[in-house]
């Protein structure tokens, strides 16, 4: 599935659909094929929202979890979103969480799937490797319960990212700003319903980041899926959308009756 890349000014994004916005927020290394089935789930629905965050395009100074914020604002407020139900997988989750902490009004809910923003494990120990494939596929099978999830094309995304020196210093300045933007003081303010849904099997935001992110958001509710790593939403995506289906549908405006 295509879908057509838009540009309004200087952002670039896709659009599917119609009905209020369902913005996806994806992580370090994610692409637009991390959301298919769930843009072709929702779109029935919701105006499905991917902006194509420039995880490597903002200069060194603003590579990081703020600057991604401050991007992702400037876009709300560029297309006029409102009434906005904001999800984020990984790094995207984290850069949800900064935003609705620095920016509530136009965001109705918040969803996380395996969000940084209180613990990580990232590239684990070491950083990316130049030039090593086998690397960076096992760094790649790590994001999921099932390792043949890492398809060869999905390698090739992450390997080809990782074989730019420029590219490399700003994923490990990604990386080091997230480590260091802990926001575990600061969620007991979003007062948004929040839906948690995490993998059981995620070494990179382990189940007990979950269960954190349930104890720290007043409203939240939290939801495991079994034989389901750091990307519920690829891996199981049956599963995902059943359960965040659930989830919108209890925060739908009840008709007034006369």
């Amino acid at each position: 599935m295509r879908y057509e890349i838009k540009q309004d000014g200087k952002f670039k994004y896709i659009e599917e659909g119609q009905g209020e916005p369902l913005m996806l927020l994806h992580g370090l290394f994610g692409a637009l094929s991390n959301f298919m089935p769930l843009i072709e789930h929702f779109k029935q629905t919701y105006l499905v929202i991917v902006p194509i965050l420039p995880l490597l395009e903002l200069d060194l100074l603003h590579t990081s979890v703020g600057g991604l914020q401050k991007f992702v604002q400037k876009f709300i407020e560029f297309r006029n979103y409102n009434n906005i139900h904001l999800l984020g997988n990984s790094l995207g989750g984290h850069v949800a969480l900064i935003h609705i902490l620095k920016s509530p009004d136009r965001i109705k809910t918040l969803i996380l799937t395996g969000s940084s923003g209180l613990f990580e494990n990232g590239m684990g120990d070491t950083y990316p490797k130049r030039g090593d494939r086998d690397y960076i596929r096992k760094k790649t099978e790590l994001t999921f319960y099932d390792p043949s999830m890492a398809t060869e094309e999905l390698v090739n995304e992450v390997f080809e990212i990782t074989n730019n020196r420029l590219k490399v210093i700003k994923i490990i300045a990604l990386a080091k700003s997230a480590i260091r933007n802990n926001l575990g003081e600061e969620l007991n303010e979003i007062k948004q319903p929040t839906c948690l849904i995490w993998g059981n099997n995620d070494t990179i935001t382990p189940p007990f980041v979950g269960k954190e992110f349930n104890r720290l958001i007043p409203n939240s509710e939290l939801h495991f899926v079994d034989k389901c790593g750091h990307a519920p939403m690829m891996e199981v995506p049956e599963e995902f959308n059943r359960i965040l289906s659930v989830f919108l549908a209890k925060q739908k405006t009840p008709a007034a009756t006369v």
